[in-house]
């Protein structure tokens, strides 16, 4: 699968995130923990919001994130207060640009980890569902990107979490009219460059593993000697793969079937439950 990192707060250089925790994401490509794969190899990209801009910058390429000199340098150069950083390891699509993730739609940006169970038998069933209006933006062959025009077909922009909601209940419906006992393995992370939302979320209930970060307050009186924490607003929080560090007290897991809005100063984490394109549940609540 992948491994991917979200970043929301105060405006930091992305090279403090991605290159200098203990366990960052660049150390996660050649040596994950918790991922189904240890090295995850097939591409990589990042996405950041720059202000004043309408839209985010997106910079994807197909070799590993660990030995790559550009994105060294761009890391180290590149302030942003909401970023996504993604690295790939690819369940069967091909290793391409227009596959890596994060993948942009206007102002929104959006990754995952996972897979649709029997994407090939899938696709073009799911792919009729989508507004004919976007259809041509659809670049890539993954069935991540797939995901996330499904979401931007149900109103993403309108309500981010009914929307990936319908999504999910579109798919799990779908995979289990074809057979699929286990339609859909999820974690996301989406952005208008305001709020960022996340998700855990699997059919068969054993979700690849996330996590977010504790509030900062809460670290300042944890780790009081570290002073980097003293310049992050109150509202700076990560969503993980895994965790950067092996700091106690500082991550937080997303529960099993869950989702929520981080960092906005009134954020949540509550139960995520896929629903039907009219708004019903596509099973009972266990």
């Amino acid at each position: 699968m992948c491994r991917w990192l979200a970043y929301t707060g105060t405006s930091v250089l992305l090279d403090s995130v991605l290159y200098r925790p203990a366990h960052s994401l660049i150390d996660q490509s050649l040596h994950a923990r918790m991922g189904v794969e240890t090295t995850n190899g097939d591409g990589f990209g990042i996405g950041w919001y720059s202000p004043g801009m309408g839209t985010p910058a997106v910079v994807r390429e197909t070799g590993p994130a660990w030995n790559n000199r550009n994105l060294r340098e761009i890391s180290a150069h590149i302030r942003s207060h909401m970023f996504f950083a993604h690295i790939r390891a690819s369940t069967g699509s091909a290793i391409q640009q227009t596959n890596c993730h994060p993948f942009r739609h206007g102002r929104w940006l959006w990754m995952h980890n996972g897979a649709i169970a029997d994407f090939h038998r899938l696709r073009r069933d799911l792919c009729l569902v989508i507004d004919p209006s976007l259809f041509a933006d659809i670049e890539g062959s993954t069935d991540s990107e797939v995901m996330f025009f499904l979401a931007l077909t149900f109103g993403l922009d309108q309500d981010p979490l009914t929307a990936v909601a319908r999504m999910a209940g579109h798919v799990e419906t779908l995979g289990r009219r074809h057979g699929v006992e286990h339609p859909l393995q999820m974690t996301v992370a989406v952005t208008d460059g305001k709020g960022l939302w996340a998700f855990r979320y699997s059919s068969e209930r054993r979700s690849r593993s996330l996590y977010y970060s504790a509030e900062v307050d809460t670290l300042r009186e944890l780790h009081p000697d570290l002073n980097f924490l003293e310049g992050l607003s109150l509202a700076t929080r990560l969503v993980v793969s895994e965790p950067l560090s092996g700091l106690p007290g500082a991550w937080n897991e997303f529960p099993e079937s869950s989702c929520g809005l981080v960092g906005a100063g009134d954020d949540f984490v509550k139960e995520f439950v896929p629903l039907t394109a009219d708004g019903e549940l596509t099973h009972p609540v266990r």
